[in-house]
């Protein structure tokens, strides 16, 4: 699989997504904005400075860094957020402070993580019923504690 970055001009310098370790399901990127702050309970769209390509079967999820949510209570409001194949734009990280503390976004901080997953797109229809199942209609708590 290949998926391509585009460098805005707001990102001259900073490195394209990559993963801390071999084993890393996730690609860090980071911020490409000037040093700035988010105060409790704020929530911004942070830029990243690139633009992306994807396989046509093929989303990108954007999701928080464990240590940032630990540390300062950073999170991403949509979480986990989809990058579709189609889209052109500037990929921004939705970031809302969670915490107590105002948290200081520095431009290069590593501020989410990509995750890339095929997916599939099935014919939607309307059926006059469906099949049954030994669970059937139970839904929350229905299959144990």
């Amino acid at each position: 699989m290949i998926v391509s970055f585009f460098r805005l001009p707001s990102n001259p310098d900073l490195p394209l997504p990559e993963r801390a370790t071999s084993g890393s399901a996730g690609y860090d990127i980071a911020s490409a904005e000037p040093e700035f702050v988010l105060a409790p309970g704020q929530r911004r769209a942070v830029a990243t400075g690139l633009a992306i390509q994807l396989p046509p079967d093929v989303e990108c999820q954007i999701r928080p860094r464990s240590g940032l949510a630990l540390r300062w209570g950073l999170m991403l409001p949509n979480s986990p957020a989809t990058i579709d194949p189609d889209y052109r734009g500037e990929l921004r990280v939705l970031l809302w402070n969670a915490g107590t503390e105002p948290v200081v976004i520095s431009r290069g901080m590593r501020i989410a993580q990509l995750v890339f997953a095929r997916f599939a797109a099935p014919v939607v229809q309307e059926t006059g019923e469906l099949a049954t199942t030994e669970r059937g209609a139970g839904g929350f708590g229905s299959t144990g504690a």
